[in-house]
């Protein structure tokens, strides 16, 4: 990544987390501290919300601690056993995209936490966003955003937040933004 990618990056970003800001925003998740690769919150992933209801009843579901499946280094709870069934039996559907990470962020090359009431389901495959206001922004543009997020995450995915901040420490070939 040239130097010039880098301050295109950085102010592409800080712009958009600015204008949040401005609104009165205050994102609900901070940039992962680890090199994780599942967003993980209190123990959970997605905060401990139902993966599978966001297909099912279309709308975010706190899920339920009897009801728990392991999925790829990270614990989802489900609002009931047909739930968490129907996620055992095919995890890759229901699973978040980027590890739950907000999909505008992977698109900028960043690792931040997502709201589980900021999402959206394209092509049968579920996305967070770090905030709504993230999200009015991400769906200017969702395919390319897509692209740029899928091309990255392969790239970010195991590397923590703070390498990915610091400029000197950037992976070559990330994209920002939408492709």
């Amino acid at each position: 990544m040239t130097r010039y990618s880098n301050v295109l990056r950085s102010t592409a970003l800080a712009a958009v987390l600015g204008i949040a800001a401005i609104g009165g925003v205050v994102a609900t998740s901070t940039p992962a501290n680890a090199a994780q690769e599942v967003n993980i919150v209190d123990g959970y992933a997605l905060q401990g919300f139902d993966p599978v209801a966001y297909f099912t009843v279309g709308a975010p579901t706190p899920g339920n601690s009897d009801f728990k499946a392991d999925y790829d280094g990270a614990t989802y709870r489900f609002a009931s056993a047909e739930n968490r069934d129907l996620f055992n039996a095919d995890p890759e559907k229901y699973a978040p995209q980027y590890g739950g990470f907000c999909a505008f962020g992977a698109a900028m090359g960043r690792k931040f936490g997502a709201d589980p009431q900021a999402w959206r389901i394209v092509d049968d495959k579920l996305y967070l966003n770090l905030n709504k206001d993230i999200q009015e922004r991400w769906v200017t543009d969702i395919p390319g955003f897509i692209r740029g997020a899928n091309h990255n995450w392969d790239i970010i995915e195991s590397i923590e937040d703070a390498k990915l901040a610091d400029e000197s420490l950037a992976p070559e070939g990330l994209t920002i933004g939408a492709q």
